[in-house]
């Protein structure tokens, strides 16, 4: 287990350990967000902001990259959010560094929309290439999409930790990667993700398990993280991968949750979906930690794989339809989970996605949020020892 210890700060603790990577040394940070509509990223950065100017941090070079987004369908008001919270993070971050901008999705020179899985890979390719001579990055997950955050993830940790079979890799030649987090689970709960796309979205990297020919007679473990009105998409994905009828179903719930009966209000969400499911499937996985979550899921992945090695090989899926913590648990667990050849290995690794084309949210509900700021060490120095 790669994570086996882990660095993992939330509300005011998150400050101490900006105070520990960044005092006493140079650095060159590359700050990634997303222009998006959700206000919760403004507050994170202008806290970031703040902890350098009042914490002195002998920062080089600064960079934030605004990651942007075409092809969704928002309401005016939401729309007129977006452009306030771009022109907000622009005048919030001018005082350390420049601000440079990139947009996924759109069009192509023919006219055609690009498709969903070729603007991600696409996108997640510039920011890769954004990555080298930077010793600190700093992914906000708190207004990017979740295949968005989950590729840029996962793609970074491929270009920093090499060697997934040694914990020592995970210093990454002293480049500090953290993600940051504005979690609120009742606000993610509110913003309702609908109609969803007629093709399934696949994370560069994990297609493989998906489409290769040679995985098909596998055995298929689905394990969908489940959240509130992701029902559709659920059965979207469902129908668009034919995997209802013989895939072994592991619904994950968030439990302990802030709300004490969120699982048991899911299950009666998705009680048409989960019909034939047995409860001894159903995993518990942590809402707030999402490292405690990232194991519970890993170990049952592993598992799996070791049951069914003896029919040759099994697919293992995961859609994370939940909160923002347990989707990056999702992706940790992924990643370690991944094996570096498919055609080596008698399991595979897929993240399905049906990614929605319009995203609905009362602004009053978005600007009355009262996150809760969570960071994740995921390479560095700390983990030199």
């Amino acid at each position: 287990m790669l994570w086996d210890h882990y660095v993992y700060r939330r509300k005011n603790e998150v400050f101490d350990l900006w105070d520990s990577l960044f005092v006493g040394r140079r650095s060159k940070v590359l700050y990634i967000a997303g222009r998006g509509f959700d206000v919760r990223v403004r507050s994170v950065l202008e806290q970031f902001r703040n902890a350098v100017e009042k914490g002195g941090y002998e920062i080089e070079q600064a960079t934030l990259l605004l990651v942007g987004f075409q092809g969704y369908e928002l309401s005016e008001e939401l729309q007129s959010l977006t452009t306030e919270n771009t022109q907000a993070l622009h005048d919030i971050f001018k005082s350390i560094g420049e601000v440079k901008e990139i947009v996924l999705g759109g069009r192509s020179e023919g006219g055609e929309e690009i498709r969903a899985t070729s603007a991600l890979l696409t996108g997640t390719k510039q920011v890769l290439e954004c990555i080298p001579n930077y010793t600190d990055i700093i992914l906000d997950v708190s207004s990017l999409p979740r295949i968005v955050y989950l590729s840029l993830m996962t793609g970074i940790l491929s270009s920093l930790v090499t060697d997934k079979s040694n914990q020592a890799s995970l210093a990454a030649g002293g480049v500090n990667f953290q993600i940051l987090v504005a979690e609120d689970a009742a606000l993610d709960s509110q913003i309702k993700s609908e109609d969803p796309s007629e093709e399934l979205v696949l994370i560069p990297g994990f297609g493989g398990a998906l489409n290769a020919e040679s995985v098909q007679d596998w055995p298929l473990v689905w394990f969908p993280m489940l959240g509130e009105n992701r029902t559709g998409q659920f059965e979207k994905i469902a129908v668009l991968a034919n995997i209802m009828e013989d895939a072994e179903i592991c619904p994950i719930l968030p439990h302990p949750s802030r709300n004490p009966r969120r699982a048991d209000d899911l299950l009666v969400q998705f009680r048409k979906q989960l019909f034939r499911t047995p409860p001894s499937n159903i995993l518990l996985a942590h809402e707030s930690n999402p490292f405690e979550a990232y194991r519970q899921l890993l170990g049952a992945m592993q598992r799996y794989q070791q049951s069914l090695s003896i029919l040759g090989g099994c697919r293992l899926w995961v859609t994370p339809l939940s909160s923002k913590l347990m989707t990056l648990a999702a992706g940790l667990a992924c990643f370690e989970m991944r094996p570096e050849k498919l055609d080596t290995s008698a399991y595979g690794v897929a993240i399905p996605y049906a990614e929605p084309r319009r995203y609905v949210a009362e602004v009053s509900a978005v600007r009355s949020s009262i996150p809760e700021l969570s960071t994740l060490l995921l390479t560095g120095t700390a983990y030199e020892d």
